[in-house]
């Protein structure tokens, strides 16, 4: 299926939650947050949410500094 990923277009296999995306994007940042669509998903339900074609996925890394 074809989701935006922060503006990008990629293909991703079906029926996968936001923790499995996670996962083949290979983000190991310890702090992130996910929208889906315009709508923040709760970190509880990153295993369950399932995305879907044409979803638009923003994955924001948080960085500490001064």
């Amino acid at each position: 299926m074809k989701l935006t990923i922060n503006g990008e277009i990629r293909e991703i296999p079906d029926n996968i939650s936001i923790e499995e995306l996670i996962n083949i994007l290979g983000i190991k940042a310890p702090n992130y947050a996910v929208a889906v669509g315009m709508e923040v998903v709760p970190k509880s339900e990153y295993r369950t949410w399932c995305l879907r074609e044409g979803d638009k996925v923003e994955i924001v890394t948080f960085v500490g500094g001064g």
